[in-house]
């Protein structure tokens, strides 16, 4: 066992080690990946019964960062697009690898491709796994609630404040929408089959509205909407935020229903971790 945990956290921490020394010298896919802003010029209407990760058709114009003409490119379906909102003019990311402007992605995310180097932080937590777990079979198990559970009651008690700033935002948010009249254009469908052969159908409708200033936005609904593959026709409030269109609800009821739970149950699940840290720090 100990020899498998050896190589564990060996194989783990060269991963970790070569995922850093790519960050340091620059060549992480993030670090690599050009990023302009672009402002969508033309949307069209997504094709019922289409894949919903082709995202909304745009055609985006963008002005490349060394310069020279404008440059419109067009999301046609096939690179997995993340436009799920969008009107004319409404400013979104363009992303691709440096030298390589044909190889496009849009977003609307503004921190898609500012990411820190995830995948190497991930391998180091594995390397740590493996050594609370030698630790847990050499001197007991309350070191393993010391060891997982202490960190992530850390983590927790250092998020906490952040999740409740979050949380009064999104009620702040919730109170300043206004409400118009929608109407579901289409639902796209997305299958996958498991190893077992069962297949599962993910609908997602898309919701087309006209904001009380006269931006006509396309969007797609947020989860949770009632029978959700045959509601294209279906007419609907859409409470959106003036500042940002791509911020509305469709149930603001359940919404502000479902903020009183969460810090409630932040807090209660940090309570239990950080008991069960206490209670191996005790035991040992």
């Amino acid at each position: 066992m100990h020899g498998f945990l050896a190589l564990w956290c060996a194989v783990w921490g060269t991963v970790a080690l070569l995922g850093y020394g790519r960050s340091l010298a620059g060549m992480t896919r993030a670090q690599r990946t050009v990023r302009v802003t672009g402002r969508i010029e033309r949307l069209g209407e997504p094709r019922h019964g289409g894949s919903g990760k082709s995202g909304i058709p745009v055609d985006v114009s963008y002005r490349p960062p060394s310069g020279g003409q404008e440059v419109v490119v067009a999301n046609d379906g096939d690179r997995d697009e993340t436009i799920t909102a969008a009107w004319t003019g409404r400013e979104v990311a363009v992303l691709y690898p440096r030298g390589r402007p044909d190889a496009f992605r849009l977003t609307g995310d503004s921190q898609e491709g500012d990411r820190g180097p995830g995948w190497p932080a991930f391998a180091l937590f594995l390397v740590y796994a493996g050594v609370v777990v030698v630790a847990a079979i050499d001197r007991g198990w309350p070191w393993a609630l010391v060891g997982f559970c202490g960190p992530w009651a850390v983590y927790g008690a250092y998020h906490l404040p952040g999740n409740v700033r979050d949380t009064r935002r999104r009620r702040e948010t919730l109170a300043s929408m206004v409400a118009v009249q929608g109407r579901v254009i289409a639902v796209l469908e997305d299958v996958t089959t498991d190893g077992e052969g069962s297949t599962l159908t993910v609908s997602t409708p898309v919701v087309a509205f006209t904001t009380r200033e006269g931006t006509d936005v396309t969007a797609y609904c947020p989860p949770g909407v009632p029978d959700a593959a045959g509601a294209r026709g279906r007419e609907v409030t859409v409470h959106y935020t003036p500042a940002d269109p791509a911020v509305f609800s469709l149930d603001r009821v359940a919404e502000h229903r479902s903020l009183r739970t969460d810090i409630p149950v932040n807090v209660v699940a940090l309570l239990v971790i950080a008991s069960a840290a206490v209670a191996g720090a005790v035991m040992l």
